[in-house]
């Protein structure tokens, strides 16, 4: 199971941060990614990590601004977003994957598991 948390409303040029932890002692067999979906928009790719940590992935809208980090004694996996813009409002997705860290990690059908999502507002 995971469970984001972390969003909100908040100005242009604010930073937040948003964590998902997932529950049970596996998390870090798992590739985990976010991804996002805005109003009457299809969910897009974010960011996704690997296991180890050694590697990660970003849409090009976000490179630069966000940063995907996980501690896996925590099961937790973060994006620190900063230099938010009005256009990065969506309902942010936490996923997990049990296959290998590739290209194919920008892709929502890789994953297995999906949490509810958090709301990120941000105002101009």
């Amino acid at each position: 199971q995971l469970r984001e948390s972390g969003g909100g409303l908040v100005q242009s040029g604010d930073s937040l941060r948003l964590s998902c932890a997932a529950s049970g002692g596996t998390f870090y067999r798992y590739v985990m990614g976010w991804f996002r979906q805005a109003p009457g928009k299809e969910r897009e790719f974010v960011a996704a990590i690997d296991r180890s940590t050694s590697g990660t992935y970003y849409a090009d809208s976000v490179k630069g601004r966000f940063t995907i980090s996980r501690d896996n004694a925590k099961n937790t996996v973060y994006l620190q977003m900063n230099s938010l813009k009005p256009e990065d409002t969506a309902v942010y997705y936490c996923a997990a994957d049990f296959g290998a860290f590739n290209s194919g990690s920008r892709t929502e059908s890789k994953y297995d598991y999906w949490g509810q999502g958090t709301q990120v507002t941000v105002s101009s």
